[in-house]
């Protein structure tokens, strides 16, 4: 390993079973603390980093007890502490209750921390839902054409406007997108958003990708969930069962198909049952994989009605081997707890891939290298002004706009 990389530390908070960790590690970049409050988790990182200091709630320690737990002094700058503080609070599927929520609150921890420790990079990894966040959530209920307009912390976007102006504040660049992990060739269509931090001021460029489904960039197409299992023997695997009520209806359908593709509406009717007469377009109700494209999103749980991931062409979800595989962890790392805790640890972690792909981004600004001029105008993802410099643009007219409209009401 050379000079430049021995150097390179990072801190890990929220860490889970060090999925963004082990990317980093990829390009040399050595973890000298993890953060974890899932009991499980931590055993699966004392399994398999029995050396590496792990601590708990973030809102327990002080700075000073996390460089004495990490074993740095005072002086010492990380190269950058990582961290996908709890999704919960931003999720589209719930409460959105952002800054408000307790889990919210740690997310703002974790902000403040960059601060205190003034690392030179700092990396916030989160859903997509915190592009839409707002600080304080205004019931539905409360809202329509005749109710007061939004009030500039009840937009959608708030929080992240918050964390962007505490960063900056900070005297850090911000850059951020909406990254469709696929790209970075892992077998899976994951989007996340990634946000780098720069204490030098400036703006990173986006992650370099290494793989597209557009032949235009001359890169090699997607990883495949067939590429990715390659090798996996089912007698050496272990995971969940559906039931043999849900059995009935997987057995109708090949794969790539979902519960549309059940060959009667009698039988669609009967296999959603209230669920059919529902919004969306539930498309992981009897979702069953398909061969030759990536995964879809793991979920924490691959046999609940709504978020079925089933074998392209066995009557069964996905292994927890399997989802080791789609999330690029080694076959031999080490996960403790249930099953189902283990499926959800998977799950939950971010993508081998993409870690390297962030840790690549920072080495290469360290090294003053600029991506090449080809992926300028990259489809991250498939929404529309997600990255840093459109996001804002529309977050600005949207203030703008509600500003407009109270003033009409003086």
């Amino acid at each position: 390993m050379s000079k430049v990389r021995s150097e390179l530390t990072s801190l890990s908070f929220f860490s889970g079973c060090l999925g963004l960790d082990l990317g980093l590690e990829k390009v040399g970049i050595h973890q000298l603390l993890a953060s974890e409050i899932d009991k499980s988790a931590v055993k699966t990182i004392h399994a398999n980093r029995p050396d590496l200091p792990v601590i708990g709630d973030l809102l327990d320690y002080s700075t000073a007890d996390i460089r004495k737990v990490a074993g740095i002094g005072k002086a010492h700058k990380p190269t950058l502490i990582v961290g996908g503080p709890p999704c919960q609070a931003f999720s589209t599927a719930g409460k959105r209750q952002a800054f408000n929520d307790p889990r919210g609150n740690v997310f703002l921890r974790y902000v403040q921390l960059i601060d205190e420790l003034s690392p030179q990079f700092a990396v916030i990894e989160n859903v997509r839902g915190l592009l839409s966040a707002s600080l304080t959530h205004r019931p539905l209920s409360e809202r329509g054409k005749h109710a007061e307009p939004l009030r500039e912390e009840e937009l959608p976007g708030s929080a992240l406007n918050q964390v962007i102006g505490m960063l900056r504040s900070y005297g850090y660049g911000v850059s951020f997108n909406l990254y469709n992990s696929a790209n970075f060739g892992v077998p899976q269509i994951r989007e996340r958003v990634v946000l780098i931090a720069s204490r030098d001021g400036s703006r990173l460029p986006y992650l370099t990708p290494t793989h597209s489904n557009i032949e235009d960039y001359g890169l090699p197409d997607w990883v495949t969930f067939r590429e990715a299992v390659k090798g996996l023997r089912e007698r050496d695997m272990h995971g969940l069962q559906f039931s043999d009520a849900r059995l009935t209806y997987f057995e109708y359908l090949k794969p790539g198909q979902y519960w549309k593709d059940l060959p009667t509406e009698e039988l669609r009717k009967e296999a959603m049952g209230a669920s059919y007469f529902s919004g969306g377009g539930k498309t992981g109700f009897f979702r069953r994989l398909a061969w030759d494209s990536p995964a879809p999103t793991l979920v924490t749980h691959p046999a609940m009605p709504a978020t079925e991931l089933c074998h392209p062409t066995k009557n069964r979800p996905l292994t927890v081997e399997e989802y080791k595989r789609v999330q690029q962890f080694p076959d031999d790392w080490i996960l403790e707890g249930s099953v189902i805790n283990q499926y959800k640890q998977v799950g939950n972690a971010v993508p081998i891939e993409l870690g390297k792909a962030v840790g690549t981004a920072i080495l290469n600004h360290l090294k003053g290298k600029t991506p090449p001029k080809k992926f300028k105008d990259f489809k991250y993802s498939r929404y529309r002004n997600t990255d840093d410099v459109n996001w804002e643009r529309v977050f600005r007219d949207s203030v703008r706009e509600t500003k407009s409209e109270q003033l009409r009401l003086i």
